[in-house]
């Protein structure tokens, strides 16, 4: 029997150990089955699970899996060290298991999230963080979960899409007199980005996102290496706006594979807007909307199905009434849940 430090120890026969490559189909389900009980669809694949557990982000991240006495995969429990300060959890429980015996699973999971939270603590050698997880808007158990393990609700975040149309959506994008869009420069077109305009886009978004919530700082290695880390990440998906020459506004895109359907079929990819930001000084000459409609004519010139991004529900920016108006509209409705973490003895808030 597995005992957390923070939590109550596993049912008799369960085991947890640290996934590895032979875990990730078993993962890919696991997701799926979630998705599709919670949200209403799946979306996952191996993909993305193996990007994360044995890929390039694995570096950033703490994993535990549970079988059951049979070998079935019961739960996955995920800590992503996004930024100093900042750790996302995810605890994923099979959907099929009925409440008597997810609710310890669950129970169990969100102790063991606090375990490697801690470890990420003292990777770090800092005293405490926050940590992040989340829930869709329809899936009440997960939330009475996170409520019972000490996280408080403190968003709702609207996830959009606009379908592409190859014939219209790809027309070239005019913009307004003094605003250019262009990628980020990469001296031969296809190894790393200029250093300049990779500190220009971090720093426009750094200074958008200043007033926004939940806003913190995140060093430019920070947002650079994590950003890569993503399975859809491409250098030309990254756009820097310019007004009269100086730097205004940025967009980073990643590739959103389409994964399969219900009956085993890929599915298009699809543009997934990351960041989007205009800084204050520039605001009112349509450079958001020209981001958007680039993004758009590049998704369309690469046979992409659709553009999707998430929004803040309370934006105090009204950003949901541009994305609305340039055809965007909300497919699902998630929440962010926060509490604090700290490490024993330090004066921090947390248990």
């Amino acid at each position: 029997m597995t005992v957390s430090a923070a939590g109550p120890a596993l049912p008799a026969g369960f085991t947890a150990y640290p996934p590895d490559a032979d875990d990730l189909d078993d993962l890919a389900r696991l997701l799926r089955r979630h998705e599709r009980e919670a949200r209403g669809w799946p979306g996952a694949d191996s993909q993305s699970v193996a990007a994360e557990v044995t890929g390039r982000g694995a570096s950033t991240r703490l994993h535990e899996v549970v079988r059951d006495a049979d070998g079935v995969l019961r739960a996955w429990i995920n800590c992503h060290d996004r930024a100093a300060g900042r750790v996302l959890v995810g605890v994923t429980v099979d959907p099929d298991l009925p409440d008597h015996h997810a609710d310890p699973l669950a129970a169990h999971g969100f102790g063991r999230a606090e375990d490697l939270g801690r470890e990420v603590l003292e990777r770090r050698g800092m005293a405490t963080t926050q940590l992040d997880s989340g829930a869709y808007a329809d899936d009440p158990r997960q939330q009475r979960w996170l409520a019972a393990a000490g996280y408080e609700q403190v968003r709702e975040w609207w996830q959009m899409t606009r379908p592409v149309d190859p014939g219209t959506d790809a027309e070239p994008v005019v913009t307004r007199p003094g605003v250019e869009i262009r990628r980020v420069r990469r001296d031969d077109g296809v190894g790393m980005p200029q250093e300049e305009d990779l500190r220009a886009v971090h720093l426009v978004l750094e200074e958008s996102f200043a007033d926004h919530f939940n806003s913190y700082r995140e060093t430019f290695e920070e947002f650079v290496n994590r950003l890569r880390e993503d399975p859809g990440h491409r250098w030309d998906h990254w756009w820097l706006a310019t007004v009269d020459g100086e730097p205004a506004g940025a967009l980073v895109a990643t590739t959103s594979t389409g994964g399969v359907d219900e009956h085993g079929r890929a599915r298009p990819d699809s543009t997934y807007v990351e960041y989007i930001g205009v800084h204050r000084r520039a605001r009112g000459r349509g450079v958001a909307k020209s981001l958007l409609r680039t993004v758009v004519a590049d998704a369309a010139v690469r046979g992409r199905e659709s553009v999707k991004l998430e929004v803040d529900a309370h934006s105090p920016t009204g950003a949901d009434g541009l994305y609305l108006s340039l055809g965007w509209t909300t497919a699902y409705t998630t929440q962010s849940w926060h509490r604090s973490l700290s490490l024993p003895g330090s004066a921090g808030p947390g248990r």
